[in-house]
Formats: structure tokens, sequence, C-alpha cells
């Protein structure tokens, strides 16, 4: 049996009928064929699977949602494309997907910041929520970087909060509100750039600014910053 194979077997068997059911209420609708499992035993079938980028690359093409997810456990971040990453990209049309694939893989390879710039000029909404789920990803999990490429990024995110669409709107909230939990200067300049967008005239601006500063003084957060 190929891997490939084996994967797909492994998936079927740890189908739950009422997780397909559930989807719904986490806001997740696809146009893939849907299995029903939960994305923790996923973890665990790509635990058992390895590392392999090639298999990745045929679950991703199965058009199965949860071998998509798998996809994204078992690929290899060094062995990523630009040219990889926006295919995948491409085919995102919910946010699980999108966010999995950002947070769990593409974080993790050297050309996760060209992705963020490229794709926060795209139009199409789930790619446009992989720019900022993936620079939230590189907020929260490169933590040896320094201050200056998430200062370098704010720019892109004031550029980018009128966006009204749901999940732009919540991407770029989560990418802020990650930044301004590095470190006390990054704090400083989130605060204010959530002032500004707290005042601004469209709604989603106003939306993001007041998130952003709702969650970046509480005590957890002011701490994580380094400020307590």
């Amino acid at each position: 049996m190929s891997k490939l194979a084996e994967a797909h077997r492994l998936l079927v068997q740890a189908a739950e009928s009422n997780v397909a059911e559930g989807m719904a209420r986490f806001g997740i609708a696809t146009s893939d064929q849907v299995i029903g499992i939960k994305v923790g035993t996923i973890r665990g079938i790509a635990k058992g699977l390895g590392r392999d980028q090639a298999l990745a690359e045929a679950l991703w093409d199965s058009g199965v949602y949860e071998a998509r997810l798998l996809a994204c456990f078992v690929g290899e971040p060094k062995a990523l494309t630009a040219q990889g990453m926006d295919r995948w990209a491409a085919r995102f049309d919910n946010w699980a997907t999108c966010d999995t694939a950002c947070f769990d893989l593409f974080d993790k390879s050297p050309l996760a910041w060209d992705a963020v710039r490229r794709w926060a000029e795209d139009e199409r909404e789930f790619v446009r929520r992989a720019a900022f789920a993936l620079l939230a990803g590189l907020a929260l999990h490169a933590r040896k970087l320094d201050d200056a490429p998430f200062l370098e990024a704010l720019p892109l995110i004031e550029a980018h909060a009128g966006d009204p669409r749901n999940f732009v709107k919540k991407g770029v909230s989560w990418a802020l509100r990650a930044i301004g939990m590095r470190s006390p200067a990054l704090h400083a300049a989130v605060g204010a750039m959530a002032e500004r967008l707290s005042a601004s005239p469209m709604p989603a601006a106003r939306w993001i600014g007041r998130d952003a500063a709702r969650d970046l003084a509480r005590p957890a957060a002011r701490r994580k910053a380094g400020l307590t």
C-alpha cells in the first residue's frame, strides 16, 4: 500500500459522524469533500506518517478537507516553494484550512515574509486572510526575530484594516494583536495604531482598533509583552 493510500485509509477509519455536522457551528464551509474527523485526531495521524512534502502535495490535491489539513501537518517547511504556497493559497475557501496551513506549515518557511506581502495585495478573501494569519503565526512563533520586521509590517495592516469582509477583518485583528504582545516597543506601536483605527470612518478599521485595544489592555497580554 502506498503512503498516500495508507493516509487515506487512516483518515476514513477515524471518521466520526457528528464532526462533519458540527463544522457549521464554527463557521467552516468548504466545497471540499468532508469526512468528519477531529483536528486532534488528524494531528495524531500526521505524527505517525512523519514529514513528507511529496505526500503533502498528493494529500492537498485530493480535494478532501481533512486530507488538506493533514497535508499542512506533514508538509516540510524547507521544501516549500513560493509557487507551491501560492497554489495552495488559491484553493483556500474556509478559515480552518487557511489558518492551519499558515500556522502549522507556512510560518516555518523562509519564504513566509514574502508571502505575507504578496497575499495582502490579493483581492481574494481567503488569500488576503492568509497574509494576516501568516503574519500572526510569525508573531507568535518566530520568537528569535527582533522588532524590526514587525514594525515594518504595521503599515500593511493599516492599509488593509478597512477591508469589511469578516474573515479578512478577523485575520487583520489577529495579526495586530499578536504583534503587540511581542515586546514593550511593539505593544506601544500597536496601541497607537489601535487608537488611530478606533477613530477611523471605516467600520472594519474601527472594529479592529477596538478589538486590539481591548485585548492588549488585558493583564495577560501586558505580561506577555514584558510590561509587568
